[in-house]
């Protein structure tokens, strides 16, 4: 994929039965704090960073960048989904949610709203989302959102998954109203 331009980006929000998936502001900046601050949401992605370090270094508005969308429910952020250049020429979904946010379908309307998104604003263009295996939420999601296995291997003293799922497929129950 080429990055994410001005002809694509930023998209105007993406609305699905109870989300809204737009632009990061300025008002997102503590939550991105308690987000890379948590040692639950860590636990997969290498780790927290302490609570101090992300207060000096992150930017007045964190996140604003072709791809990365802010998941916003009732007016405030639970998390972020991100379509990024992938080392393959695919693109590679990511996301990331407050504890708090977990358990209640969330990660799957947002991403299923953000895939279909992509699939219409780069019709034929696969992505990929990779995931430790060790992280059984994150492989039921990927299952539901209809990735399939292409390999898994180790890294980060891990056994990593890589999926794929092809272009033009859209997610049941998660497009965007």
């Amino acid at each position: 994929m080429t990055e994410l331009g001005a002809d694509s980006w930023p998209p105007a929000p993406l609305r699905t039965g109870r989300l809204v998936l737009r632009e990061a502001a300025a008002q997102d900046r503590p939550a991105f704090v308690e987000l890379f601050s948590s040692p639950e949401v860590g636990t997969y992605v290498g780790g927290a960073r302490p609570r101090e370090e992300l207060e000096a270094a992150m930017p007045e508005v964190p996140g604003r960048r072709p791809g990365a969308f802010v998941v916003e429910r009732d007016g405030a952020m639970i998390g972020v989904v991100t379509l990024d250049p992938g080392k393959d020429g695919r693109t590679d979904l990511g996301y990331l949610f407050l504890p708090r946010a977990w358990g209640h379908g969330y990660a799957a309307e947002a991403c299923g709203a953000a895939l279909d998104w992509f699939a219409a604003t780069r019709p034929g263009e696969p992505v990929s989302l990779v995931t430790r295996t060790a992280n059984d939420r994150a492989m039921r999601l990927a299952a539901r959102l209809g990735f399939r296995e292409v390999e898994r291997y180790e890294e980060y003293g891990a056994e990593q998954w890589r999926g794929v799922r092809d272009a033009g497929g859209s997610t049941p129950g998660t497009a965007a109203d």
